[in-house]
């Protein structure tokens, strides 16, 4: 049994939902990278700040730089109370003047006066935010250059980017269920005209096979287009399977129907001449009734999709002698002479056996009917025909046409029931063939099934 494909809407909505899922990762690390960016620029300000309110309290003071550390400086640095904070004062030689850590070897090398830089660092095992100024003392007798370094531990910085990042996520988590309620309805709304055409199709019987007038979307045109098609095709189907089944009604009452009279008639007669004649009406009518059977059943495997064409090799020139053996018996009743053409050359084409040895038999059988005392198979390798030729009447060229439908007889009161040549025409072209007829003015006819599809081995 094979398995069920996903449905469509399914296979959308995981398509849709993974490309969104997709883009809400990709979001929600460029938030974080954000976040982190916007924390750090939030944090550099407060630090760029803190050493500027440092600045304005650094002097010259008995011949040395002198520093007094102003605790709003430093409380702007730990807003939470958690954070750590360093602080040093460093001369133009980088000597540490003033401070509770040694940050000048952190920032290498030292802004130049009026330059603020920070970047990352680490003391002793922990993560430090440094920001470096670079200034000098504004008095008229001294104008040393210095710097100013101060750092604090990453708390503040975490927590505001965590809170950012929620934040951002909040909103984007918010964008996301909107966009999922969108999804679904805009889905829905777009295979709306799929479920109108599957319920139109549900709501149909089996019998009708009318063209479907349902209003699609331009995509769906070809779709519907197609369908159609198949509708069509399918009503010349019935249409062709219910001529034929009234003609293959109408061809097997006829022989039953004289079955039946004949064996009424002996029933009511006490001549035993009368019973011969009736016991012979009978063996001809049930001859006739069931050749039409095995026509109409080699027809019906023909025509079925289960019983696709199996290529192998076959000889047609065995093939040819095969059936003439088969046929010797009814030949030699009917006083025909049948033979097998000399020469017959070898020739192996790949086809169904059955086929060509059902189109071979009917061909013969339709010769032995007609012809009026000869009759001859062969095989033509260089155009790869399998040919019977007799000397009967034959088939004139406008009536060749009509003579390959089914139920057709050229002769109506003859006995055959017009199926043979039908046969034989389904296998040719079943092998990518054709029936080739030839009636010359002074000569034998000749039909046979000519296999150009059918390679030679």
């Amino acid at each position: 049994m094979t398995p069920c494909a996903p449905g469509l809407h399914r296979r959308l909505l995981g398509g849709l939902s993974l490309l969104l899922l997709f883009t809400c990762v990709l979001l929600l690390l460029q938030s974080w990278h954000s976040a982190q960016r916007s924390a750090d620029r939030a944090n550099d300000r407060l630090l760029a700040s803190a050493a500027q309110v440092m600045n304005d309290h650094v002097s010259w003071r008995d011949d040395r730089l002198w520093f007094d550390v102003p605790a709003s400086a430093l409380n702007m640095l730990a807003p939470h109370g958690d954070e750590r904070v360093f602080y040093a004062l460093v001369d133009q030689a980088g000597h540490r003047v003033s401070g509770n850590a040694d940050l000048s070897t952190l920032m290498a090398p030292l802004p130049p006066p009026g330059t603020f830089e920070a970047g990352p660092a680490s003391l002793d095992g922990l993560s430090l935010r440094v920001g470096a100024l670079g200034a000098r003392l504004t008095g008229w007798q001294h104008r040393e250059p210095y710097t100013l370094l101060v750092a604090h531990t990453l708390e503040a910085r975490r927590a505001m980017t965590r809170q950012l990042f929620r934040d951002s996520s909040l909103r984007l988590a918010g964008i996301v269920v909107l966009a999922l309620a969108g999804l679904l309805i805009t889905l829905r709304l777009a295979l709306s005209p799929l479920n109108a055409l599957r319920t139109r199709l549900k709501a149909r019987s089996a019998h009708d096979l009318s063209p479907i007038d349902v209003a699609v979307p331009r995509e769906l045109e070809e779709l519907l287009a197609a369908l159609n098609a198949l509708l069509a095709r399918q009503r010349q189907v019935r249409a062709h399977e219910q001529r034929f089944i009234g003609d293959a009604s109408h061809q097997l009452r006829t022989p039953l129907a004289g079955i039946a009279a004949s064996a009424e008639l002996a029933l009511r007669s006490d001549d035993t001449n009368h019973w011969h004649q009736a016991l012979q009406e009978i063996q001809t009518g049930t001859r006739r009734a069931t050749r039409l059977a095995e026509q109409l059943l080699s027809l019906t495997r023909l025509y079925s999709p289960q019983a696709p064409v199996t290529r192998l090799p076959v000889a047609l020139d065995t093939l040819a002698r095969e059936s003439l053996i088969r046929f010797l018996p009814a030949a030699d009743s009917a006083g025909i002479d049948l033979g097998l053409a000399d020469p017959c050359p070898a020739l192996s084409v790949a086809a169904d056996h059955w086929q060509i040895e059902e189109a071979l038999g009917n061909l013969i059988h339709n010769a032995l009917r007609y012809a009026r005392s000869r009759v001859t198979v062969g095989v033509n390798a260089a155009t790869q025909v399998l040919y019977v030729e007799d000397d009967g009447p034959g088939i004139s060229a406008a009536a060749q046409t009509d003579a390959l439908r089914p139920f057709h007889r050229c002769e109506e009161q003859g006995s055959g029931s017009g199926l043979g040549l039908a046969i034989a025409d389904g296998v040719a072209r079943a092998h990518g063939g054709q029936i080739v007829m030839h009636h010359p003015v002074d000569g034998d006819f000749m039909i046979g099934l000519h296999l150009p599809g059918a390679p030679r081995q």
